[in-house]
């Protein structure tokens, strides 16, 4: 592996549209300091291509870039930058088969109702790329998120608007007594490596679910949720909901989740629903209706209907809207409601938004009203109920005050608390479902019913020392407590903890405020802290570890894509993430449409500089650290200087705050000392940007208000793509002088960029 090498990762929608204008000037910035930018492909059609190759012609064949960069993950000197990509839900995924098929690409359509051994290959093959598929590979080490200084600096300076919280506003949070993943855990710490075996014992037949291997000292937890309790709780809520006047919302992550939680959401539909479902029952099975996909699925499949048929069935669906609680919109002008899509209510970017915006969501008159968010399980339900019952008691959280939450997230080496597609059951039978070892010794057993949904999740011991460690480190840096939010009445939990305390004794901690805390008790501390604006780390599992770094950033700087991510990996390499934010499909529409372009590269501009810092100190390799730093200056000027994307067409967008980040650290490496070269170098480039701004700006702005034809959505022509982010002559001709290339030679596009392998 090359030395100073950093690898980009080519994702989706909006930051892979963004990595067109950016990576040309990273390239630009970084000649002859010995860094070699290489790109590898894990976008979602990327992904699919990669596990389909004998489907396709030589010419259309990837190499898989996923599986590659997963072994780059186990070198010391990995350097890797990865950007936010699309966690695939099915109706994403046959979206993007679809897109490909009509692209000339000889995919097999994704089989909803497998019958076949090939068609059960397929899918299997299908469901390596669904939900969050690329984090397990990726993530080879633990999560430490913060608020770069000089974001929260500006937070400060410039605070974003939050709306007022009324004490007697109605809002809030309902989540299940009893019946859950959390009341229903068991759990136990392996005592030797071991194979364990996942059977469905019914009607006196053991069926083999799954068979897993894990190793001396690891978690296993077994879990499951009632559907019976489930839908009781639906329905009770509704009624409840519609009778205190409330608007009705579903919070779950059908991505990460992505076995359980879209059946959760189906759930809700066909409760909801419920009249509807059973009248047309038929012919929704004639259709292959599946509630899990949302009622936006069953408005598509309705289509093939006679015009009287789906006229009586709409004419169903409007008598249940009348006569239920008015849903929470995920877009009113569209009619798109809280059960359209499972993928459209995320709850780690959906729960902050309410709480931002006073226990309120979107109604289907376009106005914002008081929410009953729906959180079926209890084990982080209760992190959100807390956080709006303080915000009931104490108000909006100020932006110009609070203190910050930074996290020290478990993930390393698929750390779990909430099992994953493969040992995730949707049970076909009454019966019990029991975990045993080679010995035939039952580790846990658990009575189900037909429709339960069960769960194995499991966590390394390797992966908890390096969290503590890591936590430990955090503290020591900082001078600010440390929490882990751990609830020693949850099974799971109970197991961390003992982790957790042994592991602590292995650190000098004295001057150390680190605590154990429940997530609600946890919850309470930190925003009590943050309201006198105090920092407190927040030291927490996997899933808390991707709702809270939206929630607190969100409240305290407007949006979650501003936050460093940086994953020490365990080999000793670096994994920098770009921020959260998903990535953002609505933001392409917009460019698809207007030609406006408002993704925020600031996450990358930031991971760029955690990089290049890694690297240069890694590598003893001076001008790396001299970029990262002259980067960092160049950043707080850019935010100074309110030289981000604006929303609407007309402002500065994308490319143009990437013009500006260029101009800006032309500037700071014009004007350092340290580095004559680099010096003379970038102050006749600064000399160029800052006297061609107004010719530079004209050329972006002037591309805006007209529609973009990408050539595709999730898997876009290239050469259209990069002309429509780079529509800037001049600029254009500046970096490719800064390249060294002749300025009339046109620019490589990212199909000859240096790839790996």
């Amino acid at each position: 592996m090359p030395l100073n090498r950093i690898i980009w990762t080519e994702t989706d929608e909006a930051p892979a549209l963004a990595a067109y204008s950016l990576l040309p000037i990273i390239r630009a910035f970084t000649k002859g300091t010995g860094i070699e930018i290489e790109t590898g492909d894990i976008s979602l059609a990327g992904r699919i291509l990669a596990n389909f190759p004998e489907d396709l012609t030589n010419a259309q064949r990837i190499p898989d870039h996923l599986a590659r960069l997963g072994e780059l993950t186990q070198n010391p000197e990995a350097n890797i930058i990865k950007l936010p990509n699309i966690s695939a839900s099915v109706p994403q995924l046959k979206a993007a088969i679809a897109e490909l098929q009509s692209q000339g690409y000889k995919l097999p359509d994704y089989p909803e109702n497998p019958i076949t051994p090939l068609e059960k290959e397929i899918r299997e093959r299908y469901a390596k790329v669904l939900g969050s598929a690329v984090n397990p590979v990726l993530r080879q080490g633990n999560s430490d998120r913060r608020a770069p200084l000089s974001v929260k600096n500006f937070a400060r300076k410039h605070p974003h608007k939050l709306s007022a919280w009324s004490p007697d506003c109605k809002a809030h949070v309902a989540h299940m007594e009893s019946g859950d993943f959390y009341g229903n855990e068991k759990s136990v710490c392996m005592e030797k490596d071991a194979e364990l075996k996942i059977e469905l014992v019914s009607g006196g037949k053991a069926t083999l679910l799954k068979t897993v291997n894990v190793l001396k000292d690891e978690i296993v937890d077994g879990t499951f949720i009632s559907v019976k309790a489930l839908r009781k709780f639906y329905s009770d809520q509704m009624e409840e909901a519609g009778k205190s006047g409330l608007l009705l919302s579903v919070h779950l992550k059908a991505t990460m989740m992505k076995v359980s939680d879209p059946i959760l959401f189906g759930h809700a539909v066909s409760v909801f629903f419920e009249a509807v479902f059973r009248k047309h029952a038929e012919t929704f099975a004639s259709l292959g209706v599946n509630p899990n996909m949302g009622m936006g699925d069953l408005y598509k499949k309705m289509e093939s209907l006679t015009a009287e048929k789906r006229a009586e069935i709409e004419a169903d669906i409007n008598a249940v809207y009348a006569g239920r609680p008015a849903l929470a919109m995920v877009d009113p002008a569209a009619g798109m409601t809280n059960l359209h899509v499972p993928s459209d209510i995320i709850i780690d970017a959906s729960m902050p938004a309410v709480v931002r915006d006073g226990g309120k969501m979107w109604n289907a008159d376009g106005r914002l009203q008081e929410t009953k968010a729906l959180i079926p399980d209890r084990c982080y339900a209760t992190v959100y109920k807390e956080i709006m019952e303080d915000c009931r008691r104490n108000g909006a959280f100020d932006p110009a005050a609070m203190g910050s939450v930074p996290n020290v997230g478990l993930m390393a080496q698929e750390a779990e608390e909430y099992g994953s597609h493969q040992t995730t059951f949707e049970i076909p039978s009454d019966g019990t479902v029991r975990v045993t070892d080679a010995t035939g010794m039952i580790l846990i057993e658990q009575a189900v019913e037909t429709g339960d949904i069960w769960r194995m999740s499991r966590v390394k011991d390797l992966p908890v020392q390096d969290w503590v460690k890591l936590a430990v480190r955090r503290a020591k840096a900082t001078g600010v407590p440390a929490v882990f939010w751990l609830d020693r009445e949850r099974a799971h939990d109970v197991r961390v903890i003992a982790k957790v305390e042994r592991y602590l004794k292995d650190f000098d901690t004295s001057g150390l405020t680190i605590l154990i805390l429940s997530p609600t008790e946890a919850l309470r501390y930190t925003v009590g802290r943050i309201r006198r604006g105090e920092d407190t780390i927040s030291v927490t599992g996997n899933v808390l570890r991707d709702y809270l770094t939206d929630l607190f950033p969100i409240l305290e700087l407007g949006t979650s894509a501003r936050m460093l991510s940086i994953v020490p990996l365990l080999a000793g390499g670096g994994l920098f993430e770009t921020g959260a934010g998903g990535s953002a499909p609505k933001h392409v529409q917009q460019f698809q449409k207007e030609g406006h372009l408002r993704w925020d590269s600031f996450g990358e501009f930031c991971a760029l500089a955690a990089s290049l810092e890694h690297l240069g100190h890694t590598f003893g390799n001076g001008r790396a650290l001299l970029l990262a730093e002259t980067l960092d200056r160049a950043i707080e000027k850019l935010l100074d200087n309110n030289r981000s994307p604006g929303r609407k067409v007309g402002e500065i967008d994308n490319r143009g705050s990437h013009y500006y980040l260029a101009l800006y650290w032309a500037q700071e490496l014009a004007a350092q000392d340290r580095d004559a070269v680099l010096r003379k170098r970038f102050a006749e480039a600064a000399r160029w940007l800052e006297e061609n701004e107004e010719r530079i700006n004209a050329e972006l702005l002037g591309a805006e208000r007209e529609p973009v034809d990408m050539g595709g959505y999730y898997h876009p022509d290239r050469g259209k793509t990069e002309a429509a982010m780079r529509p800037s002559r001049t600029l254009n001709r500046i970096i490719t002088m800064l390249l060294g290339q002749d300025p009339k030679r046109p620019s490589s596009g990212p199909e000859n960029e240096n790839r790996i392998g």
